[in-house]
């Protein structure tokens, strides 16, 4: 739950008495005074269907009907609905499976990750309620204020606008149900997990609820570069309501994780290295205790000179972050292949130019959550939606010193990833506090501290020259690229070589150069984020092709047809190809985009494929001889154990 009131010191609120109907059952409960009608559904009545992604209105994720009409709960004080009717998507059916509306999501496909669509659902309710021929227009209007980050909405207006064709008659009931068919291959599937995600049924880590439960709230660091001179936690844990405030003290085993290189602790040891780093964590009997604990620790930073800006985290004198990489690099991905430097004196023209790609935040609707627990037979639980569990697992064993078969990670409903959840951030916190208090731990994010902890996608600065003739025959190709991984390694070794490895494309270049290097700075840590480095690389090249085109006064798609890979080719790292279809993928692009109407390339006229490259037509194998072979080579850095 996002801050909205002062916490009391000791945490316990004043309360008030709420009397509502709740889908059609009354009910009376005494809540917290600052309790949002959103609290009141899902903490006291544990109805989570309605979740909260953002808790400012903003997402649509928590809308619900009060007396009939539409709101966003996370909005809603809850002295708000006393006396009101209260719906939400976890009756919407009224006990009858689904309504015409969670069907017509099922039959389009319009969910995927699912978080976002009982709102969704709601709001679409609304619209169709308010105007059963609501046109598509209308429809968008109607679901305006909600928001998905997965579908691309159209499988969803097209959801709306069947059921709406149902409900009217203008389409038989029938038109809801899956089409028979033999084979799945070729055809619409329906998703196995569509029902319980319109209905609201499914469960995310938030959703998840124990008997005895604790809730973990976490210290952050305020400053990016910092030593820890004195933590005091004993006020902290004489607060009643505490079970338990815990530090990298309290790991038990090797305090040292990562994907690719072990460089993370659970908590900051010693040292912070970004804002928002945690610090310290405790586990109490609810959340506003958990936050006035919080208030109770008592730190001392000595401020550290901090490095931001990864160029200048290479230069001599530098702040370092880490002991074991010399100039801040912590990954550096080389590919060499030809004679870039003879490439450049044969070309006609060479083209520098830089490109900078931003860092950006994920935003998937579901803030990260967790809830940890130690079962019957000391086996340590932690479920959440964790992108890649099996290599969580085996970090936790190591942290928590246990055998692997004690630790277990279940992967929880996952609310949108697109990479972000692939790096364990704070199930090591959650397991740590079950171990120590006995207890189930949950741990629920606010939309403002994923922002802070949660790492990003990298930010590259890429340096580009290329060589080429006036036919458009690219002779070499040079890629410096540098990037920003943040305060910890995370993914960044991986990004650091597909982006290496992809960046040229998927032309046929005699002479390719390539640097990606990754450095730690002392901003929000790097991590996985759709095509992995890719994205960014691919971006440069296709961008600094168009600038190519430009000069050489030649039309872009023809500069590209020229130097496209054809059969037989071998790849920048010397993988050899036997079918590539990259030719007859373009022929399809610009043949569905029209572009080949009046401009220079037409098959077989204009900018020919290259003969070097491909013999008659478009198929014919690729004869780059053994002259060409590239040397790849990859540094790597061995970090010891501590």
């Amino acid at each position: 739950m996002s801050e909205r009131c002062p916490v009391p010191a000791d945490g316990v609120h004043a309360t008030t008495e709420v009397t509502a109907t709740v889908n059609g059952r009354a009910v009376r409960r005494t809540v917290p005074i600052h309790y949002r009608l959103i609290d009141l559904v899902r903490e006291e009545l544990k109805l989570t269907g309605n979740k909260e992604g953002c808790g400012a209105g903003e997402c649509g994720t928590c809308s619900m009907f009060v007396d009939g009409k539409l709101v966003k709960s996370c909005l809603t004080p809850v002295q708000k609905v006393n006396g009101c009717s209260v719906e939400t998507v976890d009756d919407l059916d009224r006990d009858a499976g689904m309504t015409v509306l969670q069907r017509a999501f099922h039959k389009c496909g319009a969910s995927q990750c699912g978080y976002c669509i009982p709102g969704m659902v709601m709001a679409a309710t609304a619209t169709l309620r308010e105007n059963p021929q609501a046109d598509l227009e209308q429809i968008k209007e109607g679901l305006g204020g909600n928001i998905c980050r997965c579908t691309g909405y159209q499988k969803i207006l097209d959801a709306v606008e069947l059921a709406r064709d149902v409900i009217n008659g203008s389409q038989p009931a029938s038109a809801l149900d899956e089409a028979a068919t033999t084979s799945f291959i070729g055809h619409s599937a329906r998703r196995l997990d569509a029902p319980g995600k319109v209905t609201g049924a499914i469960k995310y880590a938030a959703d998840e609820w124990r008997p005895n439960m604790l809730h973990m709230q976490v210290l952050r660091s305020p400053h990016p570069h910092a030593r820890i001179v004195r933590l005091d936690l004993s006020r902290a844990r004489a607060l009643a309501g505490v079970e338990a405030v815990i530090s990298c003290d309290d790991v038990p085993g090797i305090d040292n994780f990562g994907v690719f290189i072990e460089d993370q602790p659970i908590m900051a040891r010693g040292v912070v290295r970004y804002v928002g780093e945690a610090v310290a964590a405790v586990a109490a009997e609810t959340v506003d205790i958990a936050k006035a604990a919080l208030r109770l620790i008592e730190i001392d930073y000595e401020v550290l000179e901090g490095v931001f800006d990864p160029e200048l985290a290479m230069q001599d004198g530098a702040p370092q972050l880490h002991h074991f990489a010399a100039g801040n690099v912590c990954k550096h991905t080389k590919i060499r292949k030809g004679d870039v430097e003879a490439g450049f004196k044969d070309a006609d023209i060479v083209v520098e130019e830089t490109y900078q790609t931003a860092a950006i935040e994920h935003a998937y609707l579901e803030p990260e959550a967790g809830l940890a627990y130690v079962e019957a037979d000391g086996c340590v639980t932690v479920e959440s939606p964790s992108q890649n569990i099996t290599h969580h697992r085996h970090m936790l064993a190591k942290v928590l010193g246990r055998p692997i078969n004690k630790v277990r990670m279940i992967m929880s409903t996952v609310g949108g990833g697109f990479g972000g959840k692939e790096d364990m951030i704070y199930q090591g916190m959650l397991a740590l506090a079950a171990i120590k208090t006995r207890r189930p731990v949950r741990y629920v994010f606010t939309r403002e501290e994923s922002f802070v902890a949660s790492a990003k996608r990298h930010p590259f600065k890429i340096r580009y020259t290329m060589g080429l003739k006036k036919d458009g025959r690219i002779t070499a190709t040079k890629m410096v690229m540098v990037s920003d991984g943040g305060a910890y390694a995370m993914s960044t070794p991986g990004v650091m070589n597909k982006s290496a490895i992809l960046g040229p494309g998927p032309y046929a270049i005699p002479n390719v150069w390539v640097d990606s290097i990754g450095v730690y700075t002392n901003n929000t840590p790097s991590g996985a984020m759709r095509a992995f480095g890719a994205f960014q690389s691919e971006f440069a090249t296709e961008a600094h092709l168009d600038l190519c085109a430009e000069k050489l006064g030649l039309d872009p798609v023809a500069l590209r047809m020229t130097n496209l890979m054809r059969d037989g080719a071998t790849t920048h790292t010397r993988q050899q190809l036997d079918r590539v279809l990259a030719v007859e993928c373009l022929e399809a692009a610009i043949k569905a985009a029209g572009w080949d109407a009046g401009v220079p390339y037409r098959q077989g006229q204009g900018q020919a494929p290259r003969s070097d490259l491909g013999g008659e037509g478009n198929r014919a194998p690729c004869t780059l001889g053994a002259s060409l072979a590239p040397q790849c080579v990859t540094e790597d850095i061995a970090v010891p154990a501590k």
